[in-house]
């Protein structure tokens, strides 16, 4: 049987990105995969370029009325309709970690008998993850904490932030904020992974000082006082089982220097989240939490992050995926066999 890759358009708000190029079309439908490609009012790459490449061209958001065979490839979230959901679906879920949204997205699988090919979990054989957005994350996850800094120098909060056309135009954005102001020290932990090389990037494109902590600075588990100490605190480490805590609930009443808090990796509602002190995530319009205003401590969490380059996270983040989505000629085996399992073990759980 030809396998369906149905890339549906996305419907949460502030999301431009796509996990496939035109060119990866190509490939596919050279190694005998059928590819749909929906329409898109807000996808950052024309659908010239997909329909040039031999894609089937499809209305926007059309994806639940798709051939029960498809696969649905998507990146954000669904509507949250509560609809079963019978088909099997390629997406961050956001699922597996105790999240409330989640469960209720696992039991819209089992009640449609769906499954969940979570991008998080497509990994190799020795565990790493196959394609990721971290780099950008961790760029633009910096820069919005940065943004959220410089509007505390000028006692105000951070305002709506945007996308961007490319990493040019954000660090001249940023240069145009931080003009006439000095530069805050800031702590990378996670600094070895994607998600802190970007953060760090960022922050040398713009001479900010930067302490860079790995799992060799963290493995005592805690406390950890050199948050307090630098001003801006961006956490690029992903909440799993074990993840020690970086900022305790008693830190608000602490002496400290810190007064922003980019958690990058953006996991509030998890049961492991290393930040205690916020329990919700930030959005576009209003991208700092204040948690704090004595002194001031502003929390940003938003986690669409690379959707502020969605033209350069969406090429980056599909060149790596690509090799994979050729592997579902055989979705029964290797990565897409891992990723199959995890839904089934948290699935079964419910």
């Amino acid at each position: 049987m030809t396998v369906h890759l149905w890339v549906r358009a996305e419907q949460r708000p502030n999301e431009e990105r796509v996990g496939l190029m035109p060119e990866g079309v190509a490939a596919l439908k050279a190694a005998g995969i059928r590819v749909s490609v929906e329409e898109s009012s807000v996808r950052a790459l024309p659908i010239d370029g997909y329909r040039a490449a031999g894609a089937e061209i499809v209305a926007e958001n059309s994806w639940p009325q798709a051939p029960a065979d498809a696969i649905i490839f998507g990146l954000k979230e669904l509507p949250e309709d509560g609809t079963p959901l019978p088909h099997r679906h390629i997406m961050f879920g956001h699922a597996f970690k105790g999240q409330p949204a989640g469960q209720v997205l696992l039991k819209r699988f089992k009640a449609g008998g769906g499954a969940l090919y979570d991008l998080e979990y497509l990994v190799d054989d020795t565990g790493r993850r196959v394609a990721a957005f971290g780099y950008w994350a961790g760029f633009a996850g910096a820069a919005v904490s940065l943004k959220c800094w410089a509007a505390q120098q000028h006692g105000a909060i951070c305002g709506p932030v945007g996308p961007v056309s490319s990493k040019t135009e954000l660090i001249e954005q940023l240069e145009d904020d931080l003009q006439s102001l000095g530069r805050p020290r800031a702590l990378i932990i996670g600094a070895k992974g994607r998600v802190g090389t970007g953060a760090a990037d960022l922050c040398a494109e713009l001479g900010v000082q930067t302490t860079l902590w790995d799992m060799e600075e963290t493995a005592h588990g805690g406390p950890f006082p050199e948050v307090l100490a630098h001003g801006i605190f961006l956490n690029c480490i992903l909440a799993r089982p074990g993840c020690p805590v970086f900022v305790p609930r008693e830190a608000l009443t602490q002496v400290r220097r810190l007064s922003v808090i980019g958690d990058i990796a953006c996991d509030p509602t998890s049961d492991f989240s290393p930040i205690k002190i916020y329990d919700r995530t930030t959005d576009w319009e209003n991208p700092a939490l204040r948690v704090a205003e004595f002194p001031l401590l502003d929390v940003t969490a938003i986690d669409n992050l690379p959707s502020l380059l969605p033209v350069e996270s969406s090429q980056d983040y599909a060149a790596q995926l690509l090799p994979t989505l050729l592997q579902l000629t055989d979705i029964d085996a290797g990565v897409w066999a891992r990723a199959k399992a995890d839904f089934d073990r948290h699935s079964a759980a419910l």
